[in-house]
């Protein structure tokens, strides 16, 4: 009876083992952490030198050039938002109450619930930074695989060739100084403060939203498959419009960095606060359908709304201390 029970035992016990080897050769391992982020101090802000100034356009504090500026207002009346391109922006443009050198020598991006869109197909008004690699040189297009955009190392060499860079990383400092109060309760307070925007889709939207019985805020980020669904991902509290004050969450006023990279088509993201142990989110970006010929990227940053409902002139805020756009 012994040996017809290890005879019975031995195949089902080899059976088990393969599959267990299967499972674990199945099983999504960790995302390693790229040296870009490994090496970011803990707890210590990006950029912070004191050596801003006051009473100045925001260009004499920071490099404007590889930027161009959306804002929620229609001056020339022909139903887009109004773009200020790189070179008037380089120049010392500014335009209070919506973008301007603070009292400390940051840069504050303001934008209203109701404003101008950039196109029909957009919900929400912005003061937005769009990068733009060209610096200036009108010759180069601004949309499509020209040297203005960057793709990621996954598409096709012809392609790497054309655009003016592959990957790369977003650094800024910011403290988010007031946001939406008014309105439908699944859209106040939300704003994005950040962003990588492909040919149509958006890889990531950096998010920070506050609820108007909360003191603090949280922080969290989508990554929308090309041509499909939201994967929406927590860094610090949640996106639900019912949490109460998320544990360690960021108050108004409280100056945070953040830096969003793309490294061997996977998306990092790291948030940094004063004093605090730094918080990174990895995703593989491999399926996403990033790598089709036709897709091309360029960061954003400074205040996109995610409010277009309660009183028009309710409006986000954040203030900017230091941005940095790396290829």
């Amino acid at each position: 009876m012994k040996s017809k029970i290890i005879k019975i035992i031995g195949p089902c016990l080899l059976l088990a083992m393969f599959m267990l080897v299967i499972n674990k050769s199945n099983a999504q391992q960790p995302i390693p952490v790229p040296d870009s982020h490994l090496a970011l101090a803990e707890g210590r802000l990006l950029g912070i030198n004191g050596q801003l100034k006051p009473g100045v356009p925001p260009s004499a504090n920071f490099d404007l050039l590889d930027w161009s500026l959306t804002l929620p207002t229609d001056l020339n009346k022909d139903n887009k938002a109004d773009m200020i391109y790189e070179k008037p922006l380089s120049d010392g443009f500014e335009l209070s109450p919506l973008f301007y050198t603070a009292e400390d020598g940051g840069m504050v991006f303001a934008c209203p619930n109701e404003g101008a869109k950039t196109s029909k197909n957009t919900k929400y008004a912005r003061t937005e930074l769009r990068e733009m690699l060209r610096r200036g040189n009108r010759s180069m297009k601004t949309q499509g695989i020209t040297g203005n955009n960057w793709v990621f190392s996954g598409t096709h060499g012809s392609v790497k060739r054309q655009a003016g860079a592959i990957e790369g990383s977003l650094e800024a400092t910011l403290a988010v100084n007031r946001v939406s109060t008014t309105g439908d309760i699944k859209k106040v307070g939300r704003v994005i403060i950040g962003q990588i925007h492909a040919t149509d889709d958006e890889p990531i939207r950096l998010y920070y939203r506050k609820l108007p019985d909360n003191k603090k805020g949280s922080i969290y980020f989508a990554h929308e498959i090309n041509g499909g669904d939201d994967i929406w991902i927590n860094l610090i509290g949640s996106r639900s419009h019912t949490l109460s004050d998320p544990t360690d969450g960021i108050g108004l006023d409280e100056k945070f960095s953040y830096k969003i990279s793309v490294e061997s088509n996977v998306l990092h993201v790291t948030v940094i606060r004063q004093d605090k142990p730094n918080i990174t989110r990895s995703l593989d970006m491999s399926e996403s359908g990033y790598f089709k010929n036709n897709q091309y990227m360029y960061f954003k940053a400074g205040v996109y709304n995610q409010n277009n409902s309660g009183e028009p002139r309710d409006y986000a805020q954040a203030t900017f201390y230091y941005l940095n756009n790396i290829h």
